[in-house]
């Protein structure tokens, strides 16, 4: 058995989400959100060498030798299933384990909105799950995967860097391929899955240029696509998506996300009441025609808008979201301020009253700036 296992399988006890190893600090745990040490000393250099060495393979350890970050998935001898990313840093080297749950969660188990369902009857177009990193992106999409091979017989290609929930094939094929073991781009691996016969498209992140060129070409030809980018509002996913792809492009970019663009989900955890969990909260676009229209004009700061009168729709602002959540009593109001765009309005929620601007010699509090973390 690995050394490093013993860390994992003490997070994994735990609850925590992510597993922290870095050079002259002790192992901490991502607990609900914070990030806690545990009761260990500060790891030295070597020692945190020849963990991480007994756990890689020998091209690994080359590729790592040479000054590269590593991405990878470990099963450890108890059969927990973790992504991996491995690094060097000014003191030496690092490691961040994310925990990765043996059973697929189901979209009803999340509790996501109604709507994230329905996006799965679509045969064609793009769906965009989108947030900042650690928000449970692969999870809801892994869910999705997960309704669509349970409830409608497809061939599913999911790209991945690294693979993390395995899908045993049920109604659905689900064929995995991995960045770098399988595959040498997200581009590339779409490019062949769409010669691959596929129903569904699942690309892991839309990272570059060209793999948001073939993800699009991919849904404007009969082919559902699945997602991601690391951005926190479905306005910047759009102006990212145009701004990613080369000026003389972006009138058919424009036309490409008014067409074939079927809905963006953004989302973010918040803790629940008792701190012990994290809930996701989701901002919704649906694309309409109202909305295909300011895309066309270029003005997506209309958008939001559109999305505050789409209740109907499924569609939801995150601040709408949130102050739903907050009376339901699923997440703790003191979090879903910080996460709020508009602080005003949850500013009467607040139980930490520290989190509150301060007022000013007239009494006034000054306008509150909107914050989203990255």
């Amino acid at each position: 058995m690995a050394r490093i296992d013993a860390f994992l399988k003490l997070g994994t006890q735990q609850g925590c989400s992510d597993v922290h190893l870095a050079v002259g600090v002790p192992p901490m745990l991502r607990m609900h959100g914070d990030l806690l040490p545990i009761k260990f000393r500060d790891l030295r250099l070597t020692e945190l060498e020849g963990y991480i060495s007994e756990i890689l393979t020998r091209a690994q350890n080359e590729t790592f030798n040479k000054g590269h970050d590593l991405d990878f998935s470990y099963v450890s001898a108890d059969g927990g299933r973790f992504r991996v990313n491995v690094y060097r840093k000014e003191t030496g080297v690092g490691a961040t384990f994310r925990s990765i749950p043996s059973e697929v969660p189901t979209l009803e188990k999340l509790q996501l909105p109604p709507i994230v369902t329905k996006l799965c009857d679509f045969h064609q177009g793009m769906v965009l799950v989108t947030g900042s990193t650690g928000t449970g992106k692969s999870t809801t999409l892994a869910a999705m995967i997960d309704h669509l091979n349970s409830t409608r017989r497809l061939n599913i290609i999911s790209l991945e860097d690294p693979i993390e929930f395995v899908h045993a094939s049920k109604n659905s094929q689900v064929i995995q391929r991995e960045l770098g073991t399988h595959i040498p781009s997200f581009a590339e691996g779409v490019r062949a899955a769409m010669r691959e016969d596929p129903d569904v498209i699942l690309v892991g992140e839309l990272r570059d240029a060209e793999t948001i060129s073939m993800a699009m070409t991919a849904a404007e030809t009969g082919h559902l696509v699945l997602g991601t980018l690391h951005t926190t509002t479905a306005v910047k996913t759009i102006d990212r998506i145009i701004d990613a792809l080369p000026v003389e492009e972006r009138e058919q970019t424009k036309s490409f996300l008014a067409q074939s663009l079927l809905a963006v989900v953004t989302q973010v955890l918040v803790k629940t009441p008792d701190s012990h969990g994290r809930k996701a909260i989701c901002e919704v676009l649906m694309m309409t025609k109202a909305i295909a229209k300011l895309i066309q004009s270029e003005q997506t700061h209309q958008i939001p808008t559109q999305m505050q009168m789409g209740k109907d729709l499924g569609m939801q602002l995150l601040d709408q979201a949130l102050l739903a959540a907050i009376s339901a009593r699923t997440v703790d109001p003191d979090d879903a301020y910080y996460y709020a765009g508009e602080k005003r309005a949850f500013q009467k929620y607040v139980t930490d009253t520290s989190m509150l601007p301060k007022l000013d010699s007239t009494g006034s509090a000054p306008a509150a700036a909107s914050t989203t973390p990255g």
